[in-house]
C-alpha cells in the first residue's frame, strides 16, 4: 500500500531557520543557550522565547521516574530541556499503551489546560530534565497576546501532528508503521538540528510496539527485515538509516519529493 506524499508531509512543518547541530542542554547552561536549542521551527521566535522565559524551577528525572500520573490535578506545564519522556494511557482492557513521545523543546501537559487533570502518566525514558510553568503563572501568558498565540500554536501543532500520525499509522501494515515511526523520529531530530540518520532509540522494542499498536515479535521481525534489505543498520538502541529514499517510499513519500527535502539545510 502506497500513501500520498501529503499524508507524511503534513506531520511536520518546514524549518524556518538554520542552526548548527547541537545536543540537549542542561540547566547549568545559560537560559539563552537553552532557549536557542528548544525553540521549535516555524514559530514566532520572540513570542516563543518570551513563553519559554516563564518556565523555571528545573527538575531532574532519573530514567523511569514519573513526572505526573493520569488523574493528577493539573498544576503546571513542563518543558523538556534534556532527555525524553513517554506518555502512557490505560486502555479499556486494562493494558498500558504508549500514546506519545516528548523530546527536547516539547511542552508536556497541554491537555490539562482543558481537562483540569492529567490524562496520562508521563515517565522519563532516560535521565532527563524539565522546567516548569506553574498554573498560577499562566495568567501572565493570557495578558500577552503574543505569548498566548505561542501557546495556541504549540497546542495546535501537537494536536495536528498527533492526529495525522494516528490516522496514518492506523491505515498501515506493520512494516509501513515502523518505517513511518523511524521517519517521524528522524524528522523531529532534523528540525532540532540533530542528525537525521544516526539515531538512538530511547524506547525499547517493546515500547515501540506499544506505541505502534503491534506486538514485540512483529516489531523485532520488521527491524530485522529492514536491516536485511539494507534500509537500516541497527545494533541495540543505536540505529542508522542507510537508504532514506527506499524508507520514504515504503512510508509513501515519493523519491522526487525526498530529494528536494534532503537538500534543505538542517535546523
Amino acid at each position: 500500500m502506497t500513501l500520498s506524499s501529503t499524508r507524511f508531509h503534513r506531520l511536520h512543518s518546514p524549518p524556518a531557520t538554520t542552526r548548527d547541530p547541537i545536543g540537549p542542554r542542561l540547566a547549568s547552561e545559560s537560559r539563552d543557550a537553552i532557549n536557542e536549542t528548544c525553540l521549535p521551527p516555524g514559530e514566532n521566535g520572540v513570542a516563543t522565547a518570551g513563553l519559554e522565559s516563564l518556565f523555571a524551577w528545573p527538575r531532574r528525572l532519573a530514567r523511569r521516574d514519573t513526572l505526573c500520573r493520569a488523574g493528577d490535578p493539573f498544576s503546571a506545564l513542563h518543558m523538556v530541556r534534556a532527555g525524553s519522556l513517554k506518555c502512557i494511557a490505560l486502555v479499556d482492557d486494562g493494558r498500558e499503551q504508549i500514546t506519545g513521545y516528548a523530546m527536547t523543546g516539547d511542552i508536556v501537559g497541554l491537555e490539562g489546560l482543558g481537562l483540569a487533570i492529567h490524562s496520562c502518566d508521563v515517565v522519563a525514558l532516560e535521565d532527563s530534565e524539565v522546567s516548569t510553568l506553574p498554573l498560577m503563572r499562566l495568567d501572565e501568558v493570557t495578558r500577552d497576546p503574543a505569548m498566548l498565540q505561542a501557546v495556541f500554536q504549540r497546542m495546535a501543532g501537537d494536536l495536528h501532528r498527533s492526529r495525522n500520525l494516528t490516522v496514518v499509522l492506523g491505515s498501515m501494515r506493520a512494516k509501513e508503521r515502523v518505517a513511518i515511526f523511524l521517519l517521524d523520529l528522524a524528522e523531529r531530530h532534523r528540525l532540532r538540528g540533530y542528525s537525521a540518520t544516526e539515531l538512538v532509540l530511547r524506547m525499547t522494542r517493546e515500547e515501540i510496539a506499544s506505541f505502534l499498536g503491534l506486538t514485540l515479535e512483529t516489531v523485532s521481525r520488521v527491524f530485522s527485515r529492514l536491516q536485511a534489505e539494507g534500509l537500516i543498520q541497527a545494533q541495540g538502541r543505536a540505529l542508522r538509516i542507510l537508504d532514506n529514499a527506499r524508507l520514504h517510499e515504503l512510508g509513501g513519500y515519493p523519491r522526487d519529493s525526498l530529494v528536494a527535502a534532503d537538500r534543505q539545510p538542517l535546523t
